[in-house]
């Protein structure tokens, strides 16, 4: 393993750019590697913020906070042209909780893709589901011996592969494609080896960022431990900040943020019914709904349908054409 590093840095540092000083310091080439599981159940999950521009998030509020240099010089990470790959896996759709769970989550990666072209690259994995035998919790006894308990036959549900393709690519990628700023976005201590790995072999720098909405997730010590720089949190503020357009233009097929991924799509599926009754196309409604509504002083339906206002439910029940902030 050790022949085959040294090769591969020789390689490496013959193909390498050269390094621009700045202040006697250094660019680097910066790339973002993000677990997509670790991501959603940390920041995303129950919230209306799952319309993540990750490119955003990481390039306008993360990156530009990290001030400290790791190496105590001048320093300026620079985005690679493939900014941020994003490993993840197909829903399976027999044990997703929603109906539509599998298509927003398709709707979602396509319009990543179709929102900065070629900055952000999707690493698929997969879930595996199969049934295994566990042992259950003596409800009388709660700390009663695993070995003293009854067995019993459950799912289980485990997501493959995508563990092992973000650390083999922040590898990779150092080693063969010059990245020289390599940015974890995870707490799962399974990339701890990659981490120690790449602060031992290599001359790249490792940050490590904690993809919690809560400073109550404690960074993961083998992970945090050698990383060069970690930042704990992500706020709901920058959360709010980096959401994707609604609609994401395409000439063949425009992708349009799901329904089901708004803060109050229950409303909301109420105002499209509605308005569809009498402007038709459900496009139309959504322009009423984008536009500043002399009715509530300027105020956007939709902004207010967000924040659970049912004003703009009862106004849609009674339209009235002669009325201030109807639709024309």
């Amino acid at each position: 393993m050790a022949v085959w590093l040294d090769h591969l840095q020789r390689r490496r540092k013959s193909r390498r750019k050269p390094v621009f000083s700045l202040l006697g310091g250094r660019f680097l080439r910066t790339r973002f590697y993000v677990d997509g599981y670790n991501l959603y159940y940390g920041c995303l999950k129950g919230t209306a913020y799952k319309w993540l521009d990750l490119l955003s998030l990481f390039e306008t509020q993360v990156l530009p906070s990290v001030t400290a240099s790791p190496h105590g010089k001048p320093w300026a990470p620079v985005l690679d042209e493939l900014a941020v790959k994003f490993f993840t896996a197909p829903i399976l759709e027999r044990v997703a909780k929603a109906k539509d769970s599998l298509q927003c989550q398709e709707t979602y990666h396509s319009a990543l893709r179709k929102h900065r072209p070629g900055r952000v690259d999707i690493v698929k994995g997969y879930y595996a589901l199969s049934t295994i035998q566990a042992k259950l919790v003596d409800p009388i006894e709660p700390k009663r011996p695993p070995n003293d308990c009854a067995e019993t036959t459950v799912w289980k549900l485990e997501e493959k592969q995508s563990d092992v393709n973000l650390a083999l690519h922040t590898v990779s990628d150092v080693l063969l494609d010059g990245i020289e700023h390599v940015v974890i976005v995870t707490n799962d201590t399974d990339i701890a080896p990659a981490v120690h790995l790449l602060k031992q072999r290599t001359s790249a720098t490792v940050g490590v960022v904690i993809p919690t909405t809560e400073h109550a997730r404690r960074p993961n010590a083998d992970l945090a431990g050698p990383a060069d720089w970690v930042r704990t949190h992500i706020t709901e503020a920058e959360l709010k900040a980096s959401q994707l357009p609604r609609v994401i233009p395409d000439r063949r097929r425009p992708v349009s943020k799901p329904v089901s991924w708004y803060a109050h799509p229950d409303l909301l599926e109420q105002a499209l019914t509605l308005g569809q009754q009498v402007l038709g196309q459900q496009a139309k409604v959504f322009q009423w709904l984008n536009r500043p509504n002399p009715h509530w002083n300027g105020e956007t339906p939709l902004d207010m349908l967000e924040l659970g206002d049912t004003r703009v439910i009862d106004f849609m029940k009674q339209w009235d054409s002669a009325s201030p902030g109807a639709p024309n």
